[in-house]
């Protein structure tokens, strides 16, 4: 197949981009700038020029593809919800160019949507309405598109996508727990987050394009639950300060806008994920990544 990828050059998206050619596929990047369009041409795939806004840019990568993977996202969480208003209607554009044939589309979306407090499988829609997180939008544009007969399918992805590159939310917790000098979880801590390696996930994501069913939700989880308190704890280890427990009102005051995810309750099942595509985990685990050392080292 002939792919096209958003957020090529990203942690994610990188990643794909060579599990796909590993697997014999030929990529075409979505690259913004000269640095991207190098790191991808350099990668062994092709190079086309545009971004998330420019949408007439996503509907030419699209209509040359046999499929697209759609993992590009604007991370700038002062700008939150606008920029998920930005991803729905680059989905639109993509399903649009692929409406009419059975080329598959798929779209990515988190499973932090999902209701909190129980195992959330496939099956499970995410939260909608008044108050509802704005990265549903992603999940309804793909909704929007597969009305108008797209083969559209999603895979959500968990809080932590973990393993060398990360710059996301461990990261983060690691760089509050430098600041602050110790390093934090809510209440017990026994809230629970999933996770998956980065390289696991971009093997999901080729088995979607290549063999996924329209319509489906995938959950691209190789844990189902980390406690949060064990990230907190392993955190604390490698920086030599201690794990410490904050009362909502305190994890408001050292989180800040994070305070919400801190205390997420979110497992997640992929059973039906690994049964559908043969999905194999095989990757270390969260706590495993964080002990060798390397999101330690700047």
């Amino acid at each position: 197949m002939r792919v096209f990828v958003t957020g090529a050059t990203g942690f994610i998206g990188s990643a794909v981009v060579q599990d796909l050619i590993s697997a014999d596929h030929r990529v075409l990047g979505l690259a913004r700038s000269d640095t991207g369009a190098a790191s991808l041409s350099a990668s062994g795939a092709a190079v086309h020029r545009g971004s998330l806004e420019d949408l007439e840019s996503l509907r030419r990568g699209a209509a040359a593809a046999d499929g697209v993977i759609h993992t590009a996202f604007i991370h700038d969480f002062s700008n939150f919800a606008a920029n998920c208003e930005t991803d729905r209607h680059a989905i639109e554009a993509l399903g649009a160019a692929l409406a009419g044939s059975d080329r598959p589309l798929i779209v990515t979306s988190g499973t932090g949507l999902l209701r909190p407090g129980r195992l959330a499988t496939e099956a499970d829609l995410p939260v909608s309405g008044p108050g509802s997180i704005p990265r549903v939008a992603s999940e309804e544009a793909a909704a929007s598109v597969a009305a108008r007969g797209v083969n559209v399918s999603v895979v959500r992805l968990p809080p932590s996508v973990h393993g060398n590159g990360d710059h996301g939310f461990v990261p983060l917790l690691i760089r509050l727990a430098r600041e602050k000098g110790v390093s934090a979880y809510v209440g017990n801590g026994l809230n629970r987050w999933p996770a998956v390696h980065r390289l696991d996930a971009a093997q999901l994501f080729r088995l979607a394009v290549e063999k996924g069913t329209a319509g489906t939700r995938y959950h691209g989880v190789a844990e189902e639950g980390v406690p949060f308190q064990s990230i907190a704890e392993v955190i604390g280890r490698c920086l030599n300060v201690p794990a410490v427990s904050k009362t909502p009102e305190e994890a408001t005051d050292h989180f800040a806008w994070f305070a919400h995810f801190a205390a997420l309750d979110n497992p997640a099942s992929s059973a039906s994920t690994k049964q559908e595509l043969g999905w194999r985990p095989r990757q270390p685990g969260l706590i495993a990544d964080l002990e060798h050392g390397h999101y330690f080292e700047s």
